[in-house]
């Protein structure tokens, strides 16, 4: 068993990360940050949470709780401004160490960073999470490069285009104009069009530019992501070696295509791969959940890959789901 704290446990995120927690097998959750509700028992953010965990205690508190594990679900700017305690690990579920250059904080994120620093970046079927300090990917990066690194050295860079699509959830809990139902339902939008702060972590991680549009769509939860490239390859066959061992990437069988419903609430990606037949453009699509796969569904498999645990403990990968 290794203890853990969680920071910032009321986002969504922060709900995510502790829900897979409590199915863990080796991972105790000790320590419950909240600046909102602490002193108040865990029961208080939701009435099916007994009392077998501990109460909430400010965020400082869980920093300082000696957890063996630290799970950040902070917002970037708080993320970036804390300094890492001593622990055998610290997944950070928030942007603040996902780029490599700091200065490119205040042009993407728009602050300056005052703790840059080595951290590795972590999408298990990828880039091996390197103990103590993980960057846990974007929601958006996650699929865009699930879908686009098996064929990063076979296709046209300078054509690439990621046309993706995420559910509500994505912004945060905290109240926005553009999160109230009045704006989302019944309606789609594109958003932060050639400014989202995820282009830079895909470029970073492709070593190429792609040009990136997301979307909001009128659902709570769920993110599609697709891709289109000239490829030089056989496309699917890259994919399929890339993820025939990865036991939360799912290629489809040729004539099925990815689907939201099946994604959400699990931490599992699904992959298919066509061809156009009017342009010869490669089309790959990858369906995710943006809080199971894309935040803490990811940082669990970290954290597990990390320390050494079952690469699978406390994740949600099967079933069905209606």
């Amino acid at each position: 068993m290794a203890t853990a704290a969680i920071l910032g446990c009321t986002g969504y995120t922060g709900q995510e990360t502790l829900d897979r927690l409590l199915a863990h097998p080796q991972l105790e959750p000790i320590a419950l940050g909240s600046d909102s509700l602490a002193g108040q028992c865990a029961s208080t953010l939701d009435p099916r949470l007994n009392g077998d965990l501990p109460p909430f205690v400010t965020n400082a508190e869980a920093l300082a709780s000696g957890a063996e594990v630290v799970f950040l679900c902070l917002g970037h700017e708080a993320a970036a401004a804390l300094e890492p305690p001593n622990a055998e690990l610290v997944v950070d579920l928030s942007g603040a160490h996902r780029l490599r250059d700091a200065s490119l904080y205040a042009e993407w994120y728009g602050f300056e960073h005052p703790r840059p620093g080595a951290w590795s970046y972590g999408l298990p079927e990828l880039f091996e999470p390197e103990p103590p300090l993980v960057a846990n990917p974007g929601c958006y990066a996650t699929a865009a490069l699930l879908a686009l690194a098996p064929l990063a050295g076979v296709i046209d860079t300078g054509t690439v285009v990621v046309d993706a699509k995420s559910g509500v959830s994505g912004a945060g809990r905290n109240l926005k104009a553009s999160s109230h139902a009045g704006f989302v339902l019944e309606n789609l939008t594109p958003y932060r069009v050639g400014d989202h702060q995820h282009a830079p972590e895909i470029e970073q991680a492709l070593g190429f530019p792609v040009c990136f549009v997301p979307h909001l769509l009128p659902v709570r939860r769920g993110l599609l992501a697709t891709c289109y490239v000239h490829a030089d390859a056989d496309a699917r066959a890259l994919v399929e070696d890339t993820y025939a061992d990865a036991p939360a990437v799912r290629l489809l069988d040729e004539g099925v295509a990815p689907d939201l419903s099946r994604v959400q609430h699990t931490d599992s990606a699904e992959l298919a791969v066509y061809e156009d037949r009017g342009t010869g453009r490669t089309i790959v699509a990858c369906a995710i959940d943006n809080l199971g796969k894309g935040a803490a569904g990811n940082a669990v498999q970290n954290a597990n890959v990390a320390l050494g645990f079952d690469e699978t403990a406390g994740l949600r990968l099967t079933g069905v789901l209606v």
